[in-house]
């Protein structure tokens, strides 16, 4: 099976991860997305929830969309996720699946900053999620990388970039989370007798299942 990979935070997931990703797999035929939130992510000192809760959400999207499994193997570990381990041990574990890991534009322009990355395109495809008309500076020590590795096809196993045009999303999880603190539940238009939503400040960027977790769980509010 062709299995694309998105991994993050997800602190929440929002639909700025889960649209690009939907297109990536429908461009690229791909069978499944898994979603791997992280424990110890590299680039980030903390998280503002528990991985318990984050871990949950995730699982709420997938049970919302069937194009997602859940892939645990990041928050279950005690170590700082690092995606060359990551593939090392899925690659070991699933040798029948064809891996494509999915990032954004940003991570890719810091891609030769990434802890062995190049045995990261040794295990897997790379899709790079980039806004129609993009165009990597050619001064960019990864265009280089680009050039050379840039898919021809998608039957290539490993070793390939898939640079794929996508309606990336405005939302980032550190507005919603800003906006959570200083607003709280009426950010949604909750009110304390009803669990659906209305029209508000966060109800665009949240699928209903994740508003309704953060709205019962009281996530993201200043205590």
């Amino acid at each position: 099976m062709k299995i694309g990979l998105l991994g993050g935070t997800f602190d929440p997931i929002h639909f700025g991860h889960i649209k690009p990703a939907l297109e990536v797999k429908q461009r690229l035929g791909l069978d499944k997305v898994w979603l791997m939130p992280n424990h110890i992510p590299p680039h980030k000192q903390t998280t503002q929830v528990s991985s318990q809760h984050r871990l949950a959400m995730t699982q709420l999207i997938c049970q919302q969309y069937d194009e997602f499994e859940v892939c645990d193997i990041e928050i279950n570990r005690d170590t700082p996720s690092y995606t060359a381990t990551t593939l090392q041990l899925l690659t070991k574990q699933y040798p029948q699946h064809q891996f494509y890991f999915i990032m954004g534009t940003d991570s890719f322009i810091q891609f030769q900053s990434w802890y062995q990355w190049q045995s990261i395109l040794k295990l897997c495809n790379v899709v790079v999620c980039q806004r129609p008309g993009w165009q990597l500076d050619k001064t960019s020590p990864m265009a280089a990388i680009l050039e050379q590795n840039i898919a021809v096809s998608a039957s290539a196993k490993t070793g390939k970039i898939f640079p794929v045009d996508v309606n990336l999303q405005d939302i980032s999880s550190t507005e919603i989370r800003h906006i959570l603190n200083q607003n709280g539940q009426k950010s949604f238009g909750f009110t304390p007798t009803s669990k659906t939503s209305n029209v508000a400040e966060v109800s665009h960027m949240l699928p209903n299942v994740i508003q309704e977790y953060i709205f019962e769980h009281h996530l993201y509010q200043i205590k």
